[in-house]
């Protein structure tokens, strides 16, 4: 199966210093057919005004991961964290049994762009833990950012769920697995990407199961987000 969502086809919402596009249901957009793809829950991109951001807010039993695409991202938490994310790291976090955090843009004059995703737990009421971790994008290729296999090169999440990267300097052709029940989320973040025989333009997304493979034809200039879920 198939679904493709095109970019001005996602949710928005517009609070002046805050301006959001959500790939499923969230805060006061509410779409049935828009409620998830198998355990991803949210991918928002958040566009946040200079000096503006969220308040200390209480999340549980939730993956939270969160890139930057431009500007700075200070960070607090109650496990004591604090820190400023700019682009070339990734954050992810587990809520768990409860976690208390807060966003700001870190800067005065500069915006800043961020996407969040969240993919629901493995297990329940987790003890909370956060990390950081710069990350290296080879391009003209797929990386592996975030997974659930504890491997030193991503960023672990209790799910077995996998976030990969890309960015193409040159048309490049790449065929990605699909396991038994699981599906993909293709979503072109910048430039445009063809997915078997749909053409993705930016910030349009695609998601597929029952296939076992897919095969991905990024343009040059290109990047693109892959997350891999359990169905």
């Amino acid at each position: 199966m198939i679904t493709i969502n095109r970019a001005n086809e996602r949710g928005k919402s517009d609070l002046g210093w805050l301006k959001s596009n959500f790939s499923f249901s969230f805060a006061n957009y509410h779409n049935p057919q828009r409620m998830g793809f198998g355990r991803l829950r949210v991918l928002n991109d958040d566009y946040i005004e200079a000096g503006r951001g969220f308040g200390a807010h209480p999340h549980d039993n939730m993956e939270i991961v969160t890139i930057p695409l431009s500007g700075e991202l200070m960070h607090k938490d109650s496990t004591g964290k604090k820190e400023v994310i700019i682009p070339g790291q990734i954050q992810a976090m587990s809520a768990g049994s409860g976690i208390t955090h807060s966003e700001f843009n870190n800067s005065t004059k500069e915006p800043l762009e961020i996407f969040q995703i969240w993919i629901e737990t493995k297990e329940e009421d987790i003890e909370p833990r956060h990390e950081t971790k710069p990350v290296n994008i080879k391009k003209n290729s797929l990386v592996k950012v975030v997974s659930g296999d504890k491997s030193k090169d991503t960023l672990y999440i209790h799910q077995d769920a996998s976030i990969f990267l890309g960015e193409f300097t040159e048309e490049t052709e790449l065929i990605h697995k699909i396991g038994k029940n699981r599906g993909v989320f293709i979503m072109a973040i910048e430039g445009t990407v063809k997915v078997d025989d749909e053409t993705l333009n930016k910030r349009d997304s695609i998601e597929i199961t029952d296939l076992d493979s897919v095969t991905i034809n990024p343009s040059k200039g290109s990047k693109l987000i892959l997350i891999d879920v359990p169905i």
